[in-house]
């Protein structure tokens, strides 16, 4: 903002009207992102307006909304059982998954990051997995890890080991899921790997100097450097797995005995099964609230363990 002074005092400057020709520019590029403005407004802002009124009443897809208050809010927190048990899976889930994930992607990246001429095929391969559409994929694994005639178990015979029942068991079926989401982390991968190609080779030259070994290396120079991306993969793993879904209503539908009932399938169920749209509401507020929370402290906490070049 400009200034100007009077008897050794400065006062800011009023702001200028637009002239003719900015206006018009102003003009020309809103209408340019229109379609998008009006799409944001109708098909996201507005149903999130809306869903935050439904969540204080009681409505289904054929009766009108009637309020009811704290009323969902309190059945979810004091009434419905299941309420915690989703809370319980979800957890559970992203406490394996979410470690896992970034494990599983980082050490495919150290593997790939290799100058060899057929390192472009194995960089393919490990990426494949991520343009499968996910239902196929539900689809393959619910095969692979089938307890009776499933592919590993099978594999798992011919070296002599009797297999665990996978997704036919409570206490297996979420492990199972993990290992179905390491084997997706291919654009992770893909992230990691770019990191891993930033970072100057005079680093680690120098502490060959030193005497430095490969563990050295890795983690006192490549784990710092790539912590930006750690973060990154950290706060999206942590929205992916509390909105965890699709594989688990296509391979196990929520068992064996609710094992697998995830908040979010929960959420759907009492959405489009139950039509507790009311119901509904309230948990995906709940659910809004409870990422957001964990997101700021993460957030809050990355300045601890977060190194960006450049900064001191």
């Amino acid at each position: 903002m400009a200034s100007f002074a009077t008897a050794g005092k400065v006062f800011p400057r009023a702001p200028s009207r637009l002239n003719r020709r900015e206006r018009r520019r102003l003009f020309v590029g809103l209408a340019f992102i229109s379609p998008w403005i009006v799409g944001f407004l109708v098909f996201t802002l507005w149903p999130i307006v809306v869903s935050l009124y439904y969540s204080f009443t009681q409505f289904s897809l054929f009766t009108p909304p009637t309020w009811v208050g704290l009323a969902n809010y309190h059945e979810l927190f004091f009434v419905d059982d299941k309420f915690y048990i989703t809370l319980y899976n979800t957890l559970y889930f992203a406490l394996l998954a979410i470690p896992a994930s970034i494990a599983g992607a980082f050490v495919m990246a150290l593997a790939l990051n290799v100058r060899l001429p057929e390192v472009a095929f194995y960089r393919g391969i490990y990426f494949m997995p991520t343009i499968v559409p996910v239902v196929a994929s539900a689809v393959v694994w619910s095969w692979i890890l089938n307890p009776q005639w499933g592919l590993l178990n099978a594999f798992l015979r011919l070296l002599g080991i009797n297999g665990p029942p996978w997704i036919g068991s409570p206490v297996w079926s979420k492990p199972s899921l993990v290992i179905m989401a390491v084997w997706g982390v291919g654009s992770e991968m893909v992230i990691y790997l770019a990191a891993l190609q930033e970072i100057p080779v005079s680093y680690y030259e120098a502490a060959a100097l030193d005497g430095a070994s490969w563990w050295h290396k890795t983690f006192r120079i490549t784990l710092p450097l790539i912590t930006p991306v750690v973060f990154f993969h950290l706060v999206t793993s942590l929205i992916w797995a509390f909105q965890y879904f699709t594989e688990a209503y296509v391979m196990t539908g929520g068992g064996p005995a609710n094992s697998t009932l995830f908040y979010a399938l929960y959420l759907y169920r009492n959405a489009f099964v139950y039509l507790k749209m009311g119901y509904a509401s309230a948990m995906a507020w709940i659910l809004f609230i409870v990422v957001i929370s964990a997101t700021i402290v993460i957030q809050r906490t990355s300045s601890r363990w977060v190194y960006y070049e450049g900064e001191r």
